[in-house]
């Protein structure tokens, strides 16, 4: 009877091992996949934080035009003034012409700068919200990688208590990737902060 015991019981646990390897397997698969989808995400996410910071730098090179254009202006409105007051005063029709346009100038080009100050500020928001979500994308990444490395060595070891460990990374790696491919603000800023 004492064989017979043994050969059940390393039949129970040849049993259990082929099922604690067929849940890694699965699992192991599901992670890369998780990670491949998030990787092609977070790819797109970085195409177009490129371009919003472009867009950002553009339209504050754009704003600082402006802001170069005014201060001529308004130079050159002081100059005419003052040319103005050395000739005593004397109505000179086209000198209070071009006086006023250059005034005009001015104060066009600081209403422009507004709009476009407000505008490189609206590239600026976009760019920092993609850079949440690439965030969490980089996150997943990082957590289903440590996730399929516990798995490997749960494989290779049959310790059950490092299949936990990896469902604990898997079940972070989840929540990022979702959180990125949702729009969820939810913030990994300490960790990325740690990690950079």
């Amino acid at each position: 009877m004492g064989d017979l015991d043994e050969t059940v019981t390393q039949a129970v646990e040849h049993a259990r091992e082929s099922r604690l390897n067929s849940i890694v397997a699965v699992l192991v698969a599901l992670a890369a996949t998780c990670m491949a989808l998030g990787n092609i995400k977070d790819g797109n996410v970085g195409q177009a934080m490129a371009q919003a910071q472009a867009k950002t730098v553009d339209t504050w090179s754009y704003y600082q035009a402006k802001g170069t254009k005014q201060n001529i202006a308004e130079a050159t409105y002081d100059q005419l003034t003052a040319l103005k007051a050395t000739t005593g005063g004397r109505a000179n029709p086209e000198l209070d012409k071009k006086i006023e346009q250059y005034r005009e100038q001015a104060v066009r080009y600081e209403k422009e700068k507004a709009v476009i100050k407000a505008e490189a500020e609206g590239y600026q928001k976009s760019y920092d919200d993609l850079n949440l979500h690439d965030d969490q994308f980089d996150l997943s990444d990082a957590a289903f990688s440590v996730a399929i490395a516990l798995l490997g060595v749960t494989a290779l070891t049959q310790k059950r208590w490092l299949l936990g460990l990896a469902a604990m990374f898997l079940a972070v790696g989840v929540i990022f990737g979702l959180a990125g491919f949702l729009g969820w603000t939810i913030h990994p800023d300490g960790v990325m902060s740690w990690m950079s």
